[in-house]
């Protein structure tokens, strides 16, 4: 009998390493090449001493995307100095299909960040290191660089920061609606001001956070009325959740 369950013991382990298998190549299947994903356009940066000092910017072909990063949170006790911890974020980053358009005719025209972007010039104040990435199918590319002179590597930098900014805004809004709905009157005029200025872009990522307090009658009439009016601006631009 010996045989037997030499043979019942080889089967089982053909079975296993069968089905073993058939699921490496299942969940091979489910995550593509980055390639097969289609083109797409990163912004890295990172200076230590900012409430967010480092952060992600991913924009996809199709204007869908993700921003993640590291937000500074202070915790103080009686007599005691804040104390800073860094927390984990993420959260898609859907732009309006005009301002993901310029990205890409941006990142061509950069010949998709194959270049040096850096400035050669020395004495440059420190604004933080920042990564241009493109990866797609017909190629990949990467510059690194403080501040640059490439007026196309200055305007996706604006870009990219002023989406960021908004989504920023939109974090701490989310955070004042529920601990501090005092604040948001001010939160609201100064993003107002930001927008206005092109600071901030593509309010459409925020739509949630601002819908959200338009319909919150526990917030103040004029804060709602505010809120409400950047709605408006959000034709055309994709919400973020």
């Amino acid at each position: 009998m010996r045989w037997i369950r030499a043979l019942c013991s080889v089967s089982l382990l053909l079975a296993v390493a069968s089905f073993s298998s058939l699921h490496a190549q299942s969940s091979a299947a489910s995550d593509p090449p980055t390639a097969a994903r289609g083109p797409r356009v990163s912004f890295t940066f990172e200076r230590k001493g900012l409430a967010v000092p480092k952060y992600q910017l991913i924009i996809n072909k199709d204007a869908t995307g993700s921003y993640q990063g590291e937000v500074v949170q202070h915790a103080s006790g009686a007599g005691v100095s804040a104390v800073m911890a860094a927390q984990e974020f993420m959260r898609p980053a859907n732009i309006s299909a005009a301002t993901a358009a310029r990205i890409f005719k941006l990142a061509d025209q950069l010949d998709h960040f194959n270049k040096i972007c850096a400035s050669k010039a020395k004495n440059i104040a420190d604004s933080g290191t920042k990564t241009l990435t493109y990866s797609g199918p017909d190629g990949t590319g990467s510059c690194t660089y403080n501040y640059s002179e490439l007026k196309d590597v200055q305007a996706l930098t604006d870009i990219f920061q002023a989406i960021a900014e908004t989504m920023d805004q939109g974090r701490e809004l989310d955070h004042l609606h529920r601990y501090d709905r005092l604040g948001l009157d001010a939160a609201l005029k100064s993003l107002s001001e930001e927008l206005a200025g092109g600071r901030a872009l593509e309010i459409g990522t925020i739509a949630t956070s601002l819908h959200s307090i338009a319909t919150d009658p526990e917030v103040m009439e004029r804060v709602r009325t505010r809120a409400n009016a950047m709605l408006a601006q959000t034709n055309g631009s994709a919400s973020s959740h």
